[in-house]
């Protein structure tokens, strides 16, 4: 046996998904196809209003047409796969597909986390500093953080991707998952992999802790800048700007740091692929909903679109 494994080389990986009984993977497959045409129909909206409407051509609304546009890339990477896979016999993906997937959702997750860091300074400049705002985040800062968030967040994907791939792959070459997501395909690695597994650790803490810590200490300046404020309106429309990204943050975050930031064990694997589906699913479809019903100025700006349709 160990020689079958020792001289064979892995060529493509096999599925398991989220379940191998046929009637429960019809269920699953009508919901996420509803997810899925709900994420990108929802994300479509949110970038179409926010370019028709002047009163939305502000940074906070550039950084939410980066993050509508990114999550509808995100989910794109998994879900088709995942649809393809419930639909067919064929439950397998080559690993040149593999590699490519394993990149582009790690790149657009990575690039998840900088943009929610970048969204929370842009915040704090509107309320802590509002006189100096327009200068502060001008169009050019805007552009620049916005490519930063990419930029920075493809090289690294590249890192991680290039480190797990470069490993040796001679079997087994089942998957316990419904896409191809680095820790999950580092399991099958018929090698030790502590030391690609610190270094991914590494980028999990720069990637993961940096913009959260960025984060964190743009909530507490905000929460001081409001304490302070004598109107209660001011309190309430200054926290109102803030508890859309808020809760994005609390979905995307709190799980994502539960899937790279624990030690990998069997167990956990099968658990994480449920959460998987959290932030590769259901946080990018519930995005443009947090967005659209918890702020005032994108249902207005919805609602004269929809009357200048009827017109």
């Amino acid at each position: 046996i160990n020689m079958i494994k020792t001289n064979f080389t892995v060529t493509e990986f096999v599925f398991l998904g989220l379940s191998s009984q046929p009637k429960v993977q019809l269920i699953l497959f009508i919901m996420f196809l509803v997810f899925y045409l709900l994420t990108v129909a929802g994300n479509i909206i949110i970038i179409t209003i926010i370019q028709l409407e002047p009163l939305l051509q502000t940074p906070m609304y550039f950084f939410l047409t980066n993050l509508s546009f990114l999550d509808t890339c995100y989910t794109s990477t998994s879900v088709p796969q995942m649809l393809s896979n419930m639909a067919g016999k064929k439950k397998t993906i080559p690993f040149s597909g593999c590699a490519t997937q394993m990149y582009f959702s790690l790149s657009f997750g990575m690039i998840e986390c900088v943009l929610l860091g970048v969204m929370a300074y842009d915040r704090y400049a509107a309320i802590c500093h509002p006189l100096h705002y327009t200068v502060i985040m001008d169009r050019s800062t805007c552009v620049q953080l916005a490519a930063i968030s990419w930029s920075s967040s493809f090289l690294s994907s590249m890192v991680v991707s290039v480190l797990t791939l470069s490993l040796p792959y001679c079997g087994p070459n089942i998957l316990n998952h419904f896409f191809c997501e680095v820790p999950s395909v580092l399991s099958l690695a018929c090698t030790d992999t502590s030391l690609t597994e610190l270094v991914i650790f590494v980028f999990s803490i720069i990637i993961l802790f940096i913009p959260f810590l960025l984060i964190v200490v743009s909530y507490v300046r905000i929460l001081q800048s409001v304490l302070r404020m004598r109107s209660a309106s001011g309190r309430h429309k200054a926290l109102s700007t803030c508890a859309s990204h808020l809760t994005v943050v609390a979905l995307f975050y709190g799980t994502g740091i539960f899937a790279y930031m624990r030690p990998q064990s069997k167990s956990s694997r099968a658990g994480g692929k449920i959460i998987a589906v959290f932030y590769t699913v259901i946080t990018p479809m519930l995005n443009p909903l947090i967005y659209s019903l918890r702020n005032q100025d994108v249902k207005e700006a919805f609602r004269r679109a929809i009357a200048k349709q009827r017109t």
